[in-house]
Order: C-alpha cells, then sequence, then structure tokens
C-alpha cells in the first residue's frame, strides 16, 4: 500500500498546521461559525445535530494495522470509544471536541492519514472496489490509479470550488462492486485487443435526481485517463450551475447539455491538454505501483479449513456467507461484517478495530479494507488460518455470518446525528435485523441489499438497493418511501417507488411482507429477490402491501 514520502509528509504537516491556527481563531472568536464553516469543510470537520463530526478519508478503502489501530486510539482518546465507516469507505468521529481536532489531525498524520477534501465542493475521497488487489475476477488492481487520482486532486487549484462536491470510483473487475454507475464518474477496468484500459462513465448520482451514469467513453487507454479525467472536470467547471445548488451536480449539467455535447466539449479540451501531461503522470504512477505490489503469498496445507468446514456448522455458515474467491491458490478473501443484528451498521468499537488489526497483521499481510457496505475486509488470509481467525472474530463479537444477507443493511446516521438527516436510518436497520434473525429466515430469503437513508441526500443508497428504503418527514412524522429492484452492479438500474410511504411502527412489517410475497412467489429456492422482481414485475407487491386499494383496483 502507498507509504507517504518527504513531500508528502510535509504538505500534510503544513495543512494540518495552518487548520489548527485557524481553530485558534474560532476558538478566541476572531472567526465567526459561517467564516469558520469553509475551512473546517475543507479538512473534513461538520457541525452535526448535537456536535462536531469528523470524516476522516480512507483513500480506496485500504489500510493497514497501524492506521487501523491508530483509527482506534483517535476513537479512544477523543471520541467515545468507537467510529462508523460510511458508504464513502471514510470513517466518521461522531463526538471530537473543537480545540482536539487539531491534535487528532496530526495524529492520524503520522500513519498517513488526513481528513482533506471529505467534504466541500471538491473532488472527494476516491472510492474503490473493497476486494482491490485480491479478487480472482480482477484484470488488475485498480489501487495505484485510485492513489494517482488522489495525488492529482489534492488541493488542485481549479478544482477546489466546483459547483458541487464531486465523486469517482474505480474498478478493476468486471463484476462491479464499487457502484461506479453511481457516481460522477466512474471508471471500469476493460481489454481491449489485449490491453487494458477504462470504460469512463459520466453523470451519475442518487440523492433528489437519481440517474444511473452514461458511458462517455467505452475505451480509454490507461496513458490518457488523468488528463482525460481533468478535462472532464474542467468541463464540468465551466458548465455546472452555481444558481441552485439541487441541480449543480454534474448529473444535470449532462441531462442540460446532452451528452453528445458534453462528449464534444471533453474531447476538445482533452486536445488541449494532453500535451501539457508529458507523461509525467505516467511516470508517478510507476512509482506508485511499487507500493502496491502482490505479498508473497506462502503455500500451506488447507487441512485444518477442510475440517472445519466438514465439522463445525458455525464455521460453514460462516464460510459460506463471508468468504469470497481469491486469485491466489489456497487464499480467500474474508469479509467482517460489523453489523450483529441489532447493532449499528458501519460501527465498531476501538476494541473491535484493534481485533481486526492484529489479524490482519498476524494472517492478512497486514492489509485491511472498508467496503462502501460499512463492513471490513481481510483481502488475503490463507485458508488454513480461517478457523483460527474464525474464533477470534466470534470472540470479538465479529463472527456474524450475514454478508450479502437480508440484515447486512447499508444505513446512513439519520436523525440520530445527521443535520441534514428528514428521519431515522439506524432503529430502522436494527429493527429489520433483529426480526428476520427471529424468523430464520435470512439464509433462505438468500442474497438481499437493503439499503436505507434518512433523507434526499441518499447516503445510504437506497436508490440502488433490492429493497430501498428514504425516511422523510410528512408534516412533521417520519414517513418511510419503500423502492424495489434497484441494482448497484454493472447492471445498474434505479429501484421503482411501490407506493405511499409508511410510519415508521410500519416499515418492519411491509418488510415482511415484501420477502413473504417473495419466498411465495419465486419459481424455487435458487431465483433471488432480484430476478423475482424482474420476472413478476412490482404488481404482486404492492398488491401485497396496499390490499385494500388492490381490491378497489379490482372491482
Amino acid at each position: 500500500m502507498y507509504r507517504y514520502n518527504d513531500f508528502d509528509d510535509a504538505f500534510l504537516a503544513q495543512r494540518n498546521a495552518q487548520f489548527r491556527a485557524q481553530v485558534e481563531r474560532r476558538i478566541s472568536g476572531a472567526l465567526t461559525e459561517d467564516e469558520f464553516k469553509p475551512l473546517r469543510l475543507m479538512n473534513g470537520l461538520y457541525l452535526q445535530l448535537h456536535a462536531y463530526m469528523l470524516r476522516v478519508a480512507i483513500p480506496y478503502g485500504t489500510l493497514s494495522s497501524d492506521q487501523m489501530r491508530q483509527l482506534a486510539l483517535v476513537a479512544d482518546k477523543w471520541d467515545k470509544g468507537y467510529g462508523h465507516f460510511t458508504t464513502r469507505q471514510n470513517i466518521q468521529y461522531n463526538w471530537p471536541k473543537l480545540p482536539d481536532v487539531p491534535d487528532i489531525l496530526d495524529s492520524l498524520a503520522e500513519v498517513n492519514l488526513h481528513a482533506i477534501q471529505t467534504s466541500g465542493n471538491t473532488i472527494r475521497n476516491v472510492t474503490a472496489d473493497h476486494f482491490a488487489g485480491a479478487a480472482a475476477d480482477e484484470i488488475a488492481d485498480p489501487r495505484p490509479v485510485a492513489e494517482l487520482i488522489r495525488q492529482w486532486s489534492t488541493d488542485h487549484p481549479e478544482f477546489q470550488f466546483l459547483p458541487r462536491k464531486f465523486k469517482i470510483a474505480i474498478t478493476g473487475s468486471p463484476n462491479d462492486r464499487a457502484v461506479t454507475r453511481a457516481h460522477d464518474i466512474g471508471l471500469r477496468m476493460v481489454e481491449r485487443d489485449g490491453k487494458a484500459g477504462y470504460e469512463v462513465i459520466v453523470g451519475g448520482g442518487l440523492g433528489r435526481t437519481p440517474v444511473v451514469g452514461k458511458v462517455i467513453k467505452d475505451f480509454l487507454p490507461q496513458a490518457d485517463l488523468l488528463p482525460y479525467l481533468e478535462a472532464i472536470v474542467s468541463v464540468y467547471n465551466t458548465l455546472g450551475r452555481r444558481d441552485n445548488k439541487y441541480k449543480a451536480r454534474i448529473k444535470i449539467t449532462v441531462n442540460e447539455n446532452g451528452l453528445d455535447e458534453v462528449r464534444a466539449r471533453v474531447d476538445e479540451r482533452f486536445a488541449a491538454i494532453r500535451p501539457l501531461f508529458a507523461g509525467v503522470d505516467q511516470e508517478m504512477l510507476k512509482a506508485i505501483e511499487a507500493h502496491f505490489a502482490a505479498p508473497e503469498f506462502v503455500s500451506k496445507d488447507v487441512a485444518p479449513y477442510d475440517v472445519a468446514y466438514a465439522n463445525d456448522p458455525v464455521f460453514r455458515a460462516w464460510a459460506d456467507t463471508n468468504l469470497s474467491a481469491h486469485k491466489a491458490d489456497g487464499y480467500a478473501i474474508a469479509s467482517i461484517s460489523i453489523k450483529a443484528h441489532g447493532q449499528t451498521p458501519g460501527d465498531a468499537t476501538s476494541d473491535q478495530m484493534r481485533v481486526m488489526a492484529d489479524l490482519a497483521e498476524k494472517y492478512g499481510h497486514g492489509e485491511l479494507r472498508i467496503s462502501h457496505e460499512q463492513n471490513v475486509i481481510l483481502p488475503h488470509v490463507h485458508k488454513a488460518d480461517l478457523p483460527a481467525i474464525h474464533a477470534a472474530l466470534k470472540e470479538a463479537g465479529l463472527a456474524t455470518a450475514n454478508i450479502g444477507l437480508i440484515s447486512d443493511i447499508i444505513a446512513c446516521p439519520g436523525m440520530d446525528y445527521c443535520a441534514l438527516a428528514t428521519a431515522r436510518s439506524i432503529p430502522v436497520a436494527q429493527e429489520i435485523a433483529e426480526r428476520f434473525e427471529e424468523l430464520k429466515l435470512e439464509h433462505e430469503i438468500g442474497p438481499m441489499k437493503i439499503k436505507i437513508s434518512g433523507c434526499i441526500n441518499a447516503c445510504g443508497h437506497h436508490h440502488v438497493g433490492h429493497i430501498g428504503i428514504l425516511g422523510l418527514d410528512r408534516a412533521g412524522v417520519e414517513n418511510y418511501q419503500i423502492t424495489l429492484g434497484g441494482d448497484g452492479t454493472e447492471d445498474a438500474v434505479i429501484g421503482q417507488r411501490v407506493g405511499p410511504g409508511f410510519a415508521y411502527d410500519q416499515v418492519v412489517a411491509a418488510i415482511e411482507t415484501i420477502i413473504t410475497t417473495y419466498l411465495a412467489q419465486r419459481e424455487d429456492e435458487n431465483e433471488t429477490f432480484l430476478d423475482a422482481y424482474r420476472r413478476l414485475g412490482p404488481d404482486p407487491f404492492k398488491a401485497a402491501l396496499y390490499p385494500e386499494a388492490a381490491k378497489k383496483n379490482a372491482a
């Protein structure tokens, strides 16, 4: 993984010292809150419902064991003993005190972490496939390119005050685990004539106007990637609206100007700036790639795994749901669920962070990943070590066998923390998980992605959930809209709203109705919910959710 050089260290030290002075001026009263706001946002500091919130970048979701331990230290020393992993592969601390934030940032800098551009109208933390560098289906590890984009975009003088925030996601696999089509720019590695390049997607996004991104370039050679990205963002910076923040994202720019017009302007800008790069970016990329060499995989007898799988049903259930195929023989990718039934999705205690850091160091070549689905990944573990890993996870409350199942819910912080939220998300997620644990239906239901947002901004990605839940305020009362059939993969589609919303105390029953309808109408146990919905359409689910309306229509 990438290690900072002297330039990186000096740059970060200077930024942190600058922000320390700004915090001191705010505390002294020399800066008002309005004057301080743009300065703190440039450093990932928000003012939420109850306190400041610090959002720390985990670039492309990659952490070392030492970095995870430092995140635990921050949680213990300056917060309330936990952190919240987000759908942007960041971690948020919900209770820091303003005078402590400069010390927090300095402590993060000790392990090459920062909070720069995790907020504001700039290019945010670049996200990537959480199996990057390990997945069996991967064309190439996308993280070196993600790091190149991070370095290019950090403090880019032209792109610090864009019309709105700007998000980039990248995957090196044909199976899209990075939701690239729901980003301002999505990059999918593809091969043509034996060479790797990128399918470039532009104008995706969720929020109040959900849009699946469009392909602006079906194959872009890797050598052209950075100048082409600069051309896109430069054109957006010129065309993007600043008169209305709800119409300022690039998805609106593409819709209002048309993809062909945007493409023509990007091509023109690309032709002008491409010579200016003069291959410097490729030299930088070559140096970066050296940081991402694959670990030295070892050969071991997998008998301990085979014995545990054959004789321990608890381990077998975990292995069946939480392990994924690795590119190296004898290895697996282990997903650690931090969504035990009834717990807050994405929250990890400092003790749990240390357990995961220790396991990564002992068994996983010192590497971890954070997924946009708010779980933690051990990307490189030998199958022989999996029984020991599972035992340690079980002791720490981290061995829930639910990855990809109905209780593996994405949920934003909602009205428990967020100043923008209009409804609660966390309690809804907890109650759904607990209900289906009571019913013992998770494994019978099979693959299921429920995603919950507490407001129209869609931080919980509800639009691309198989079942999406959006919490809104209706005359002071929480009301939850349900969408069905969303998909965040390479076949991305926005879910369809099924009808009127449900009160808070009706949501779990509504989800149960949807699930029982699916189980009753699926062709066989191999037909997933998403496949069944695509075959059946919304009508059977609407009829079950709104029986009185169905009777009236039938009459």
